[in-house]
């Protein structure tokens, strides 16, 4: 079934100028009440600005929010890149800028690379901050919170190529992204604010994403395919051999 809400397009005139002013506002708002430490009104902000979602029958809710799941996840963590920016103003606000763009420029577009970078976006963002933010809870929550961002990354991802096996391929890749953060988990390592999971997991994501896409469009050839592979199998080995095991436990 298909969402009733899944982009928001504006149209021309007095709708796209107040289209546009919103969402440019929103990061200010967003920036200003992490500077006053009103980090959960901060939150609350960009969750609300989704009030169309639930603006339906209930029957559709679950639809929509899986629909706009990655715009909700680029928001919640561009908020937790500011709040672990700490006192630097410039880096919160160069955050801000960064949710702008990805307000007014990236989340309207509708054709299938736009579509396909924005799960990347969101797919990235979202397991960084989570490592960011959770990364001394209890393993379980870690394990959970990625299952679910590499769920809605992509069903994203998927849903413009109308793929016919495009919930059952969701449901895998969550559940690979599970475990292997509940593998890793047990050794969380960082290469400065990456997390060896993140690093794995978007890695394999955008080899495996790029070979879909080209493949999608008839741009695949065996090179192409062989220099995709060898990449992802180059990253793997590297981050496996060259990081510190030892008391690394959480």
């Amino acid at each position: 079934m298909r969402p009733l809400i899944n982009k928001i397009t504006p149209s021309r005139g007095f709708s796209h100028t107040f289209y546009f002013v919103f969402n440019a506002a929103l990061p200010l708002l967003v920036f200003l009440l992490v500077r006053i430490s009103f980090v959960q009104l901060a939150l609350s902000l960009i969750l609300l600005s989704k009030w169309r979602m639930l603006a339906v029958r209930p029957r559709f809710w679950v639809a929509n929010i899986r629909a706009n799941a990655i715009d909700m996840i680029v928001g919640v963590s561009v908020l937790a890149f500011m709040v672990a920016a700490g006192s630097s103003e410039i880096l919160q606000f160069v955050w801000a800028v960064f949710y702008a763009g990805w307000l007014i420029g990236v989340k309207p577009r509708g054709e299938t690379f736009w579509v396909s970078a924005q799960a990347l976006i969101g797919f990235a963002a979202g397991l960084m901050a989570v490592f960011v933010t959770w990364d001394h809870e209890p393993l379980g929550l870690l394990v959970l919170s990625v299952g679910a961002i590499c769920f809605f990354a992509a069903h994203h991802f998927f849903y413009s190529f109308d793929e016919p096996y495009m919930r059952l391929l969701s449901y895998f890749w969550g559940y690979f992204g599970a475990a292997l953060t509940w593998i890793l988990g047990h050794w969380l390592l960082f290469y400065g604010p990456v997390a060896q999971p993140t690093l794995l997991l978007v890695s394999f994501g955008v080899g495996l994403g790029t070979l879909y896409y080209l493949d999608h469009f008839d741009k695949l050839n065996h090179n192409v395919r062989r220099q995709i592979m060898f990449i992802m199998v180059a990253v793997f080995l590297v981050v496996l051999t060259f990081s510190d095991w030892g008391d690394k436990i959480v």
